[in-house]
């Protein structure tokens, strides 16, 4: 079965009401997660978290906005590349990195990775591949973040077969099957947060487990259904499809799967 290793790499603030309504003002912390997968033979990685880069390229211009809004706190010591390093690994040990989508917090370490292949949704790539300045900072998205020839080592989810998925993942019904990973990695949509967004199934020894990125920010937000405050829907792409997304993640926790992973469940 597969196996998930989880790295906390730097964090960021923020009231609490902006991920979970009703928390009120206190400032809380909310780490960037990335995971490594590995299943068959191969190893992936799921996002980066932060990196020195982040700071390098939101240092100024219309992006400087972004570590104003959202403070970000980062040692370059935990570091992805650094992480994986001390557990013997470097970016050759790994097949691909598969990005969520493509938010900051999410893909500032892939500099670190020059020549690694990476793997997204190639619908939420199509929106934000040309965004510049205001447009591109209203997605969280900084183009510098991502090094020379990233495109040219891109693969799309919608190239990979597509698979039923078992009654036990109920409302999901479909996904697709990450080459390699002997079916135990399943990518699935998770529309609203931002474009391209997505999670993964992985079958462990323990059962199921769903990596669900930035669904959610707190787990009240799917066990509760009760979603962040009015605020947090100017940052989403689809304030509809968030809530549709939520609910199926209520529907699945009902169902008896439990370990949903959220990239920044903080101390709420």
């Amino acid at each position: 079965m597969a196996k998930i290793t989880t790295f906390e790499i730097g964090y960021c603030t923020h009231i609490g009401c902006m991920a979970l309504k009703g928390a009120g003002l206190r400032v809380c912390k909310f780490p960037s997660r990335a995971y490594l997968l590995e299943a068959g033979n191969q190893r992936w990685l799921w996002d980066t978290g932060y990196a020195s880069w982040f700071e390098q390229y939101t240092r100024s211009g219309v992006f400087r906005i972004y570590r104003q809004v959202t403070p970000v706190y980062f040692d370059s010591e935990t570091s992805l590349v650094k992480q994986l390093l001390a557990q013997g690994l470097v970016a050759g040990d790994i097949s691909a990195i598969i990005l969520s989508h493509f938010h900051a917090d999410h893909v500032a370490g892939l500099r670190d990775f020059p020549d690694s292949k990476c793997i997204c949704s190639g619908e939420g790539w199509a929106q934000v591949r040309a965004l510049r300045g205001l447009a591109a900072l209203r997605q969280a998205f900084v183009p510098g973040l991502f090094p020379a020839g990233f495109e040219s080592n891109l693969t799309f989810i919608e190239h990979f077969p597509t698979l039923g998925l078992p009654a036990v993942l109920a409302p999901f019904e479909q996904g697709y099957v990450l080459p390699g990973s002997e079916g135990q990695i399943i990518l699935v949509p998770l529309p609203g947060h931002a474009a391209g967004h997505i999670g993964a199934f992985i079958l462990t020894d323990d059962g199921w487990t769903l990596l669900a990125a930035d669904a959610a920010w707190s787990p009240a937000n799917y066990r509760e259904l009760r979603g962040p405050s009015r605020l947090a829907h100017l940052v989403m792409s689809d304030t509809a499809a968030y809530y549709q997304t939520l609910g199926r993640l209520n529907q699945l926790w009902h169902n008896g799967v439990t370990d949903i992973r959220l990239c920044h469940e903080g101390d709420l």
